[in-house]
């Protein structure tokens, strides 16, 4: 059983499509459900998938989640079945996550349980953020769960191992750009223009001053500029100026105080260099703030009830728009172990496929085990 998922991850990794173009992948995850038992429910939405099981004496509805997209990344694996979208591959798991879910379903439709189970092939996790605007949706509302689980890929850990931990598990995040307009001219007459090449050298130094001199020492934060834009050509002067980046923070106060921060300092390089600045925060994802109770009791039902390593990990200042689900259904997401030397997002990463296995063994037992026991789920 364990060699169709596999396979069925393999068809997956060769088509990753961006966020909200997952057409191919809503179609292969459609297709393989339409060789399934009649019984289950499905539901489209954009190029998202749900897909509800009845429950054999339901009282409530447990829900599990799995991102589809992938990443605009030219594969560099040793894979025979390597990614056939140039210039896109799946190097943070989720044709895992998929061929993982669609394992549950058809466990699920052999071995049902007594409550409603809901399935739910989450597209644009990358950007620029599905969870948001599918659980506010109408299709979502109509099935809402009363609990939710996730997984994420886990390249540090060894297969077998399970990590997690009660409260934030995935920091806040919010991308940042920054345009910079001043006034281009020739190199040799720098006095009858404003430089912005020299304005983005400075802000950029200045950015970093905002997590060491203006956040608690015991909070966390970070403020990265990944990438600078300016100039055409070594003997004109830039008139313009791009900066791109991320801000993560472990509470949103700390978010807060960081855009704020970064408010006054464009505000100041825009006096100090008579210019013109605009400011977008982009995609702005929530933190994963794990259900404590209910994170606490999977810990300790992993450890009495599977085979596996299990571990209580520490904060990530990754992001993860799961946490929006989070924000209205009590749940958890945890990590899997794929061991491999190549980290996430990166061009070689191949994950150790022995972990479908891992995952499906221990959700299936997680998901009937709750099914069986009201005291598994949180008061109220």
């Amino acid at each position: 059983m364990t060699d169709r998922f596999i396979e069925l991850r393999r068809q997956l990794h060769q088509i990753p499509e961006p966020g909200f173009c997952e057409v191919k992948t809503q179609q292969f995850i459609l297709d393989y459900l339409s060789s399934l038992p009649p019984r289950l429910q499905i539901k489209t939405w954009r190029t998202g998938v749900l897909v509800r099981i009845p429950g054999q004496n339901p009282k409530r509805c447990i829900g599990y989640r799995a991102d589809m997209d992938g990443l605009p990344i030219t594969e560099q694996t040793s894979y025979p079945f390597r990614s056939k979208h140039e210039g896109y591959m799946h190097a943070c798991g989720h044709d895992m996550h998929m061929a993982i879910a669609l394992g549950l379903i058809t466990h699920f439709c052999e071995h049902p349980v007594d409550d409603d189970l809901l399935f739910i092939f989450q597209p644009a996790e990358e950007g620029p953020g599905g969870a948001f605007p599918m659980l506010k949706s109408k299709e979502f509302s109509d099935w809402k769960p009363d609990l939710i689980l996730a997984l994420h890929i886990a390249p540090e850990y060894p297969v077998g191992t399970i990590a997690t931990r009660p409260g934030i598990l995935f920091a806040n995040t919010s991308e940042l750009f920054i345009d910079l307009c001043g006034t281009s001219g020739h190199a040799a007459r720098p006095h009858l223009a404003n430089d912005m090449a020299v304005a983005a050298a400075e802000l950029t130094l200045q950015l970093q001053t905002i997590v060491s001199r203006n956040l608690n020492p015991l909070d966390a934060g970070v403020v990265t500029i990944g990438k600078i834009e300016a100039g055409t050509k070594q003997n004109i002067i830039a008139g313009h100026a791009r900066l791109e980046g991320t801000i993560r923070t472990l509470s949103t106060e700390a978010m807060e105080t960081v855009k704020q921060r970064i408010q006054a300092l464009v505000r100041g390089i825009e006096t100090g260099f008579d210019c013109k600045a605009t400011i977008d925060c982009g995609a702005n994802y929530c933190q994963v703030y794990n259900h404590p109770e209910l994170t606490q009791s999977f810990l300790q039902w992993a450890q009495n009830h599977t085979r596996f390593h299990v571990v209580e990990c520490s904060e990530t200042m990754a992001g993860e728009d799961f946490g929006y689900f989070l924000q209205e259904i009590p749940g958890f997401m945890f990590w899997l172990g794929v061991e491999t030397p190549y980290g996430l997002h990166h061009p070689q990463i191949e994950p150790d496929e022995r972990a479908i296995a891992v995952a499906i063994e221990t959700v299936s037992g997680y998901l009937k085990h709750l099914s069986q026991n009201d005291k598994a789920f949180p008061a109220g």
